[in-house]
């Protein structure tokens, strides 16, 4: 697979995502930041939701801290699940420190 994302960054075809899936193998050619390799970059908000994921507050008790309605919360972590890839709060905080978000 390496072989193939190389000569198509060699031929210019999608040189950005070539890159990143190069960087994502941990061998392209300067390792891009971690935002980068998420196809959607998480919101600042996101990431404070996030944060605050990883704590024992209920969603309830999120949307107090940040003083938002608890649908806004559903909708941001809604949105946290779906950039990066997961389906759920525990799995969201273990994703979100493997790529150092946190």
């Amino acid at each position: 697979m390496e072989v193939v994302l190389r000569e198509a960054a060699k031929h210019g075809t999608a040189s950005e995502y070539v890159r990143q899936l190069l960087a994502a193998f941990g061998k392209g050619e300067g390792r891009a930041p971690v935002a980068q390799l998420l196809i959607e970059p998480l919101s600042e908000r996101e990431l404070e939701v996030l944060k605050l994921l990883r704590t024992d507050l209920n969603g309830s008790g999120i949307s107090r801290e940040l003083l938002v309605a608890l649908s806004t919360v559903r909708t941001h972590t809604q949105n946290i699940y779906a950039k990066l890839g997961v389906n759920n709060r525990r799995a969201a905080v273990r994703r979100a420190e493997e790529l150092d978000l946190l």
